[in-house]
């Protein structure tokens, strides 16, 4: 592509304003190169190099990812994300579309000037671009994290400017075009403010100024120990109950019996053990997330300690639906989803080798394990009517997309099942596959989704297994899946308004 525009140039006709523009861009250059910033002879060229290809903010993402908070790591990902959808603006438009040439570097003085000049044409500023482009992705996502790289990405584009190689309008319309392609980025895939729960029904729960009265059991195999003490140092008079996986269920009972509030700290089979003993004993929950997705405490709005001591200190809590299903004698309940079909024996499988080789490899090779096995879908009556069925996924709430993002919940007490299958038939990997890609669809030939506040499976085969809230049971005969509305009052911090 070759350059479309030449601002060196003269157009014909009259165009006072741009030959005013480009004049006053000129003489605020020359007034950057007469200034003597204290300190900022040996500091700002080091500065201006070390953003050379991105690599000062994709080591800044790495330092926002390694401080293990959810909110940091999302912004981490978006501030990357903003920068290279700017930096491919850059040089696929902006660079090939305005011909521009460097400025002179006579009023620069010597010790400012870069060993190797850059070639490029000068309008837009690429670092301008990038370090503004990056800054807005995590203030977008976390606005305190925002606050802190601001002033690094502002010194990054004045830098720019100091060092000789930008006119300052190629540094502002960098700078607009790098927090243009953030904002670009949040519209594809929406901040978590953005998708931000609406107001739940309101629940009475006690106010806990110091934690006293909260009794919080935690799982230790799930290397949760820091927030732990996070919630502890905030909450000081909490009592802190660590246990192996095996015997988390029993230290739930005895810590019913003595709190107010009853508090869990795990993965999901932890906190489904914690909702089920809450709801027999008729005590709040307040969910600490520990494990690796935290579907139900994210969906909440608690992402971490200092959440949940908010909601705790200020007695905000509200109330939520719960799953429950029964199949003879075995019965249930469920935060998150129940499913039968392929996801059960998947989640056997990994279970068999997470402890051995970590929990997404194992995730990998059990979904490789599960497709590539010669089997038979199952067999189930839906209405009266026999399905053979790859997959059945019942949601306890409705899962919305928006954007690009994964499905989540926006509202955990609206009474109804989001029930999704996928028929049987040859190819169970393509089905499955195509089905994911289908999302929003309610229909497809590979698969269906309704929203349901009940639902009934009869004929089902012996043996057959049953996953909700990542444990697995077998199953029988009828298997009914229905909700507890509003059964379970959780603590979590009020919306922003």
């Amino acid at each position: 592509m070759s350059p479309d525009v030449d601002l060196t140039v003269p157009l014909p006709g009259r165009h006072r304003l741009r030959k005013k523009l480009l004049a006053l861009d000129s003489r605020l250059f020359e007034f950057a190169a007469e200034q003597h910033w204290p300190g900022a002879e040996p500091v700002l060229p080091r500065l201006t190099r070390s953003a050379n290809h991105g690599v000062l903010w994709f080591a800044t993402a790495a330092a926002l990812a390694a401080s293990r908070t959810p909110r940091a790591r999302r912004a981490a990902v978006r501030g990357v994300a903003s920068l290279a959808l700017a930096s491919l603006t850059i040089n696929t438009l902006g660079k090939r579309s305005v011909r521009r040439p460097r400025p002179v570097l006579d009023p620069v003085p010597l010790v400012r000037q870069l060993k190797r000049q850059p070639i490029t044409t000068s309008f837009p500023s690429g670092h301008a671009a990038s370090a503004a482009a990056f800054a807005t992705g995590v203030a977008l996502e976390s606005p305190g994290w925002g606050l802190a790289v601001a002033p690094v990405a502002f010194s990054v584009a004045m830098s720019r400017v100091y060092t000789g190689v930008h006119f300052p309008s190629d540094v502002l319309a960098g700078a607009a075009l790098g927090a243009g392609a953030a904002f670009a980025v949040r519209g594809l895939v929406p901040t978590r403010a953005q998708l931000g729960p609406p107001p739940r029904p309101r629940a009475d729960a006690p106010t806990l100024p110091d934690g006293e009265g909260l009794v919080l059991v935690t799982n230790t195999a799930a290397g949760s120990a820091e927030r732990v003490r996070a919630l502890q140092g905030l909450l000081p008079g909490v009592e802190i109950v660590e246990c192996e996986p095996e015997d988390v269920r029993a230290e739930l009972e005895k810590a019913a019996a003595r709190a107010r509030v009853l508090g869990v700290c795990g993965g999901d089979g932890t906190v489904n053990a914690g909702a089920e003993v809450a709801l027999r004993h008729g005590l709040p929950l307040a969910v600490l997330p520990g494990g690796t997705l935290n579907h139900f405490s994210y969906d909440l709005g608690v992402e971490g300690a200092r959440d949940l001591a908010e909601a705790l200190t200020r007695g905000e809590a509200v109330r939520v639906d719960v799953g429950r299903f029964v199949s003879g004698e075995r019965r249930g309940v469920f935060l998150n989803t129940l499913s039968l079909g392929v996801y059960p024996e998947l989640v056997r499988v990994r279970e068999h080798w997470s402890h051995r080789i970590g929990g997404w490899p194992a995730g990998v090779l059990a979904a490789l394990q599960v497709l590539n096995t010669d089997r038979h879908p199952l067999q189930a009556e839906l209405g009266g009517r026999p399905h053979p069925l790859w997959l059945l996924f019942a949601g306890n709430g409705t899962y919305h997309r928006m954007g690009l993002t994964p499905g989540r919940r926006l509202d955990l007490a609206d009474g109804l099942l989001d029930v999704r299958v996928v028929h049987g038939g040859r190819r169970p990997a393509l089905r499955l596959l195509a089905a994911a890609i289908a999302g929003p669809l309610t229909r497809s030939p590979v698969h269906a989704a309704e929203q349901v506040p009940r639902l009934r499976l009869d004929g089902v085969a012996p043996g057959t297994l049953l996953a909700y809230d990542g444990e697995v049971v077998e199953v029988s005969g009828d298997v009914t899946v229905d909700k507890m509305p509003q059964a379970l009052t959780v603590y979590r911090p009020a919306p922003l308004t």
